[in-house]
């Protein structure tokens, strides 16, 4: 039973046992096994291919399969960054710089060049623009603008070639279309490649120019198919359409239910005349009256007769946003009231055509589509996206080690110096001073205080209001600075200039301190010559603004003073980098909205949303307009400023897009609805699901934590009295010292054996071969040794983790074999060596022949180049790891080494006692009749006084076993 007891706490039946007596203990060489054998499947299968069909793996039919072609194009195409970090020269280099190598080897180098080609492509169209009327930021007029789109399509011809020729189009191991990511690509080629060749440049609305326009304006899109990372947050979004369908069809079919509803209820009743005082339509004729104001409010003079007013006609229609006169409007406005845009405008307008009673009908509507039916399709988004990654489907206690992972990640080291030896006294009580919490907090305070002196505007005409406040707060704001300065020097003499320089805040609350000082000294001691000068007034406003800043800097310092404030700060950092792809995604698909509203709404004359500062003249102007859209800020009103249509707008029959102020009323509906519901109610939704997820960590009660802050906190604490120099990384001899000194969760059993410390210390060995192990390293291999793996990993990273640990077992077992056959060999020797030391003086006493010395020195010669091989293969097995040879035949070979020694031993002894004709020598056992007889029972000559003990006791072996380590060092 203690057999079977392994370091992460399972106890586990042997392999033999049955499957159903296993308890879900995973088998992961079967895995293994069986994943080689499907590699091995698909390879003979194509192996077949290829012999039965000549033309197989032959791209486009024409290039040869080993052709030098399309070798050279394999290697351009799958060429990608790679960095060995066994390499120890750059090993340094590459764990500090790890997160960009990892970065550079998602995509292959033709990919990346494609990316940068790309974004530059997209960074052009944002140039593109119909306005001004003279057509120069059209691209058919724009020589650079020509240059960025002949540079895009030479490129991606290029790589689609490379591609093609390297991996063949279809129907090959690795084609160029696959996946609807690569169809996506195909068609951004051929509509870019079309639109090069033909450059129309006469566009008319709704021509099939305008269409090829609108196509081309996906090319950001091209960027999804060439990051992994963002295709695959699509794909995890696209795998539950299914139930994101469902629940859209539930919605409509509500919407439908309501909207008939509503075309019988008010259907063509909500007209009016637009002269209020006019209330039948048959009256709704001739002009009328209006006066112009430039505000709504009730000013003095609003009524009077001689205000300005102009004459217009009397019109009988609709309300401007909404009607339900048929299904289609009816629909449209219940799908902007489900963004709770505009719909207490339609409670407003059937309140005083129908009455209270009518409200009712757009209460009712609102409470279950938007509040019940709307919260139900954003949950089922959310649902998916986390099943589809994968983390709604985790265990309890897998999801305890995600959340693990991701707080260790966050975790780093504390950077504070050792405290300075007993005979600096000052230093010492400066030290004990400057990391006391009543230190700590006291500067926090004044932190707090130094933001409230911007309790008032910082600036000239507040000076001459309220002079005696300003000066108050500018003049506690100095002091603080100066306070926060006596706080920097104090640190200084405490941990050193190089220990304080050490800490990241310290580096910035000393930057923040200088640019504190600089201001008191441009604030208060230049005031006098700015004076003399004539510039005091604007000497004053720029001072007031450095100030300012200065003190907002000096409030963000606070978070690194607070534990908890860091943290929070950490995880907020942390989420915006685990959804920097979502976020990438979201901003791409923008991005091609925004040049698609420049094609369809680019010059749509100025309405009542669209103005100056809303409108599509170019891309950066939509892209403007568009986030706004994504917050919902009167994204509806912009809608129906661009459905504007004949004859509220300029337009005939021949004129381009860019010579009309029309907009597209079909077009406008299926854009703007379409980017709302797949931005605002899936892709943002998204993301602050993502964000609320990384937020469980810091809110995560501690029985729900594997480790808790204590521990992590206790590792910290230890981690920076191990790394005196601070450099985030050991040396991986001091890592036994480390993990003696661990209490808590983390501390290492002492057992009687010690084999769980001696595979923890050397995995950190096996993890650089022997380099220096930085802080994450250890606390990884920390918190795996302190979970079960079997319950808290995922299998794929299960079957890696019970491999490594297989393997570790395994080498430390040879290693510790070595070491002991090593221990057992130097004993061996010594005692020969003291046994020639004996023969010589007996020899010259008894006057042996010079034959037999030399005879034995020959044996001894012959007994070196076997402990030297077992030296060599000691030293290349710590390179290798090599797995050639097992534990059994490493044991069985040195029994046939040492019995063998052995008989040749008592040979030579018998031929010794012969020449001195001893009495003993009949005595002497024969070692082929009994090879197993104990030494211990063997009679012994004078000579070797039990010398000749070849096996050793068991309590010998557990003692060389129990100090093998201290043999190794």
């Amino acid at each position: 039973m203690v057999e079977g007891f392994k370091e992460n706490g399972d106890l586990r039946p042997e392999d033999t046992a049955r499957k159903v007596e296993k308890h879900g203990e995973i088998d992961f060489k079967a895995f293994q096994m069986k994943r080689a054998h499907a590699e091995i499947t698909r390879n003979r299968i194509e192996e077949e291919m290829r012999e039965n069909h000549p033309m197989f793996d032959r791209p486009l039919f024409l290039v040869g399969r080993e052709s030098s072609l399309r070798r050279m194009c394999q290697m351009i195409a799958h060429s990608r960054h790679s960095y060995d970090q066994n390499d120890g020269q750059h090993r340094k280099n590459s764990n500090k710089y790890k997160q960009f190598h990892d970065l550079l080897a998602i995509i292959t180098y033709l990919d990346w060049a494609m990316v940068l080609v790309t974004t530059l492509s997209c960074c052009s169209m944002l140039w593109e623009s119909p306005w001004p009327l003279t057509g120069e930021n059209l691209i058919f007029n724009n020589f650079y603008l020509q240059i960025a789109e002949y540079i895009f399509v030479l490129v991606m011809s290029f790589e689609l070639t490379v591609k093609c020729i390297a991996n063949g189009l279809f129907f090959t191991p690795k084609a160029l279309v696959t996946d609807v990511g690569d169809i996506l690509t195909i068609f951004i080629y051929i509509t870019s490649l079309i639109f090069v060749i033909w450059m129309p440049t006469h566009i008319e609305i709704n021509s099939w120019a305008q269409l090829l326009m609108i196509c081309r304006a996906s090319r950001p899109l091209r960027v999804y198919a060439l990051i992994p990372h963002i295709r695959r947050v699509v794909v995890e979004l696209c795998r539950g359409f299914r139930e994101i369908l469902l629940v859209t069809i539930l919605l409509v079919v509500l919407m439908f239910i309501f909207a008939s509803f509503g075309v019988q209820l008010v259907g063509g009743k909500l007209a009016a005349c637009n002269d209020l005082s006019i209330t039948s339509r048959e009256n709704c004729t001739g002009l009328y009256d209006v006066k112009l104001f430039v505000t709504r409010l009730e000013v003095y003079g609003k009524n009077e007769a001689m205000h300005p007013s102009i004459i217009v006609p009397r019109v009988w229609t609709n309300p401007r946003n909404f009607n339900f006169d048929h299904i289609g409007n009816a629909m449209l406005a219940l799908f902007e009231t489900l963004s709770y845009k505009g719909w207490n405008v339609v409670r407003d307008v059937l309140y005083i055509r129908h009455g209270a009673w009518a409200v009712v009908f757009i209460h009712i509507y609102v409470f279950i589509g938007c509040m019940i039916g709307l919260t139900l399709f954003v949950g089922v988004v959310v649902a998916n996206y986390t099943e589809n990654r994968g983390t709604a489907l985790l265990t309890v206690d897998q999801r305890r080690w995600h959340d693990l992972k991701a707080r260790l990640k966050m975790a780093q080291p504390l950077h504070v110096p050792p405290k300075p030896p007993e005979s600096a006294k000052v230093r010492c009580y400066l030290y004990d001073m400057t990391t006391s919490r009543w230190f700590k907090q006291t500067f926090a305070a004044l932190v707090v205080l130094n933001s409230l002196t911007l309790i008032i505007p910082w600036n000239v005409s507040e000076e001459r209001d309220r002079k005696k406040s300003l000066l108050t707060c500018t003049l506690f704001s100095a002091l603080f600075n100066i306070l926060f300065t006596l706080e920097c020097l104090l640190k200084m003499i405490a941990f050193t200039l190089s220990g304080f320089w050490q800490s990241r805040r310290n580096r910035i609350d000393l930057i923040i301190t200088v640019l504190g000082i600089n201001w008191i000294v441009f604030h208060f001691l230049f005031q006098l010559p700015a004076y003399f000068a004539g510039g005091i007034s604007e000497w004053k406003r720029l001072t007031y603004t450095y100030g300012y800043l200065v003190v907002i800097l000096r409030f963000f310092t606070i978070a690194g003073r607070k534990s908890t404030l860091k943290m929070l700060m950490l995880t907020v950092v942390m989420s915006m980098v685990r959804s920097s792809f979502i976020i990438a995604a979201m901003f791409l698909l923008v991005l091609f909205y925004a040049n698609a509203g420049v094609v369809l709404f680019g010059m749509v004359k100025y309405g009542q949303a669209v103005g100056k500062h809303v409108n599509f003249r170019n891309g950066r102007e939509a892209l403007v307009v568009l986030f706004r859209s994504v917050t919902g800020e009167d994204w509806n009103d912009i809608m129906h400023d661009c459905m504007r249509a004949p004859p509220f707008c300029n337009w005939h029959p021949g004129l381009s897009y860019w010579q009309t102020d029309c907009g597209n009323y079909v077009g406008a509906i299926v854009y703007f609805c379409s980017f709302y519901l797949i931005i605002t109610y899936i892709v943002l939704n998204l993301l602050v699901a993502i964000i609320m997820e990384n937020f469980s960590l810091f809110y995560s009660s501690v029985e729900d934590q594997l480790l808790s802050y204590a521990d992590i906190r206790n590792f910290q604490l230890i981690w920076n009295m191990v790394d005196v120099e601070q450099k985030r990384s050991i040396p991986v001899r001091r890592v036994k010292f480390l993990l003696r000194l661990l209490r808590g969760r983390l501390e290492v059993p002492d057992e009687s054996d010690g084999l769980l410390f001696k595979h923890m210390c050397h995995e950190m060995e096996r993890l650089h071969n022997g380099d220096d192990v930085s802080f994450h390293d250890v606390l990884n291999m920390l918190s795996y040794r302190s979970v079960d793996i079997r319950k808290n990993l995922q299998l794929e990273e299960l079957l890696q983790r019970e491999e490594l640990e297989y393997i570790i077992e395994e080498e430390v077992a040879k290693h510790t074999i070595r070491q002991w056959l090593e221990h057992c060999l130097k004993n061996i020797k010594a005692k020969q060596n003291n046994t020639l030391g004996k023969m010589s003086s007996i020899g010259s006493t008894f006057a042996f022949p010079q034959q037999d010395v030399l005879t034995k020195g020959v044996f001894l010669t012959e007994a070196s180049p076997d402990e030297e091989s077992l030296q060599g293969e000691r030293g290349s097995g710590k390179k290798k790891a090599s797995r050639g040879n097992s534990i059994t035949e490493i044991v069985t070979e040195a029994q046939k080494k040492s019995v063998k020694r052995g008989a040749d031993k008592i040979k030579e002894r018998r031929g010794t006692l012969r020449q001195m004709q001893m009495g003993t020598y009949d005595e002497l056992e024969e070692v082929e009749e009994d090879e197993d007889t104990d030494a211990e029972v063997r009679r012994s000559s004078f000579e070797y006084s039990g010398s000749d003990v070849i096996q050793m006791s068991h309590e010998k072996q557990l003692e060389d076993v129990k100090t093998w380590w201290t043999l190794c060092d």
